[in-house]
């Protein structure tokens, strides 16, 4: 039985021999007509990493220690080995090649992994002009590449590394296994994929690893492990493609809304709003802008987005640079939910909400998601436990229990954390409090409303000290002082049952 050509899935790996090398060259730090290594200390020694082109064309191979390279090669320069750059500029790349497909990855330190399956059809001739294209666009870059397509990334990656086009021909350093399981495939006389592709699987378990069978099938496309993404594929998204690239911002704020429209009228047939949009801005040296704005509730309004999407831009730290221009655009739509059609009020306009959210929008794309805050409430009686500070933009649907008109409020609207310890006179042990010292100041009460009994949890042991940390029950009281000042103080443990001596607290000050 043959394989469903449609489930058959396809592999582009790249692979850069001389990816640090080359990094020095770009970044214009190499010297000038000199063969140079990068060096790394391994156990005391300092040994060459990597070299570049006419290093190697001179005998040298990374592993050699330095010394014994300037014997060999005198003039030899020696640069400190980065692995962090190296890594960065490998993401960067990784970047770059999400113009071909979402499903794109890293292989550290010098490969790259993009499943191609479904993403070939925008390019003449297929795979080959796909892989032709971003060859192109390496070789633009000043980076020496070996590009290859297979059923499998195990398989695309060992023929990148190695060269060729039949798999059984590659050697069996192919194989990712440890050094001593090479050392002994090929005292065994195994030295080709091919040698250990006709051989029984068990026998190979037992003698190599348990992993070997697993690597090998993988290498034949008889396992297909699928590579995992940098970043998720979205549900929504749409895209647009230029023959000449756009040399300014104004234009790909267009396009940007052109494609708005489009995924507001694929987000409308699905009945789902985005509470997340992405545009990515690729250029065509390679780089890739990225802008993100987020709303409170799921919508699909186009003129709200483009409003967002002009603040984000009017405020970003490093502006926009079309450079030598785009010449691609997506916009991405990574989180949704459901969006039914929205009830209107008889006079015409958006609900009281729906305006609320929008503002909080605006201004955390304005000033940080996390610089507009709200209270979200929770289902605890606890006062500290009962309420969390979210991102607004998270909490806009929490409803709250409204005091009665004329009332003041029961709580204060922040609280001390943890409660600050107050000396207080009471003219009974257990009665409501007459004066209190906090800070070094004193504080005549003269009006007083409580006590508000909040037992402990019941599963809690009664025997904590400390607020919050224990399961003494609190007293409550809402104290105004001399000169007008408002504030929420508790007495800790019920005198005589639970404590000998409750001591007190201030937890929070009413405006």
């Amino acid at each position: 039985m043959t394989d469903n050509v449609l489930t058959r899935r396809r592999y582009l790996a790249v692979f850069l021999p001389l990816l640090p090398a080359e990094r020095i060259r770009r970044s214009n730090a190499a010297p000038p007509d000199v063969p140079f290594a990068l060096v790394e200390k391994v156990r005391g020694a300092i040994r060459l990493a990597a070299l570049d082109a006419s290093a190697l064309k001179l005998g040298l191979v990374p592993g050699l220690s330095l010394a014994d390279a300037r014997a060999r090669v005198p003039e030899l320069a020696a640069i400190d080995h980065d692995p962090a750059a190296d890594l960065a500029l490998l993401e960067w790349l990784a970047d770059g090649c999400e113009r071909y497909t979402p499903m794109a990855t890293t292989d550290p330190p010098q490969g790259l992994v993009l499943d191609i399956t479904g993403c070939t059809h925008r390019f003449p001739n297929g795979e080959t002009g796909l892989a032709s294209d971003l060859a192109h666009r390496l070789e633009r870059l000043g980076l020496t590449a070996r590009l290859a397509r297979a059923s499998t990334p195990d398989a695309a990656l060992a023929l990148a590394e190695f060269g060729g086009t039949e798999v059984k021909a590659l050697p069996v350093a192919a194989l990712r296994v440890e050094a001593e399981t090479h050392l002994a495939l090929r005292r065994a006389g195994l030295k080709t994929i091919g040698d250990l592709a006709d051989r029984p699987r068990a026998p190979l378990a037992a003698r190599f690893g348990e992993t070997l069978p697993t690597l090998l099938a993988r290498l034949l496309g008889e396992e297909d492990a699928r590579i995992t993404p940098r970043r998720a594929e979205p549900a929504i998204w749409a895209e647009a493609r230029f023959a000449e690239p756009l040399a300014r911002s104004e234009q790909a704020i267009e396009v940007i809304a052109g494609l708005a429209r489009e995924a507001a009228e694929n987000m409308s047939r699905r009945d789902v709003g985005g509470r997340r949009f992405e545009a990515s801005l690729f250029r065509t040296d390679g780089h890739v802008a990225r802008l993100a704005i987020e709303t409170g509730l799921p919508t699909r309004d186009v003129t709200m987005l483009l409003r967002l999407f002009n603040e984000r831009i009017d405020y970003l730290a490093d502006p926009l640079d079309p450079g030598f221009g785009y010449d691609m655009i997506r916009l991405a739509v990574p989180v949704t939910e459901a969006l039914a059609p929205e009830q209107l009020e008889m006079e015409g306009g958006s609900t009281v909400e729906a305006e609320v959210a929008a503002l909080i929008d605006r201004l955390s794309t304005r000033l940080g998601e996390h610089r507009i805050r709200c209270l979200q409430p929770h289902d605890s009686h606890i006062p500290e436990q009962a309420t969390f500070e979210r991102p607004a933009q998270d909490g806009i649907h929490a409803e709250w229990p409204k005091p009665m008109e004329g009332e003041p409020p029961t709580r204060p609207l922040q609280l001390f954390d943890p409660p600050q310890p107050i000396t207080v006179i009471a003219e009974i042990p257990d009665g409501p409090p007459r004066r209190f010292q906090w800070r070094r100041n004193s504080h005549l009460i003269v009006r007083y409303e409580g006590p508000e009994r909040i037992a402990s949890e019941w599963w809690r042991r009664k025997d904590g000290h400390l607020p919050g940390k224990g399961g003494l029950t609190r007293d409550y009281y809402r104290v105004e002082d001399a000169r007008g000042h408002r504030f929420w103080i508790f007495r800790h443990g019920l005198y005589g049952t639970e404590k000998a001596s409750p001591d007190w607290y201030l937890h929070g000050l009413f405006a």
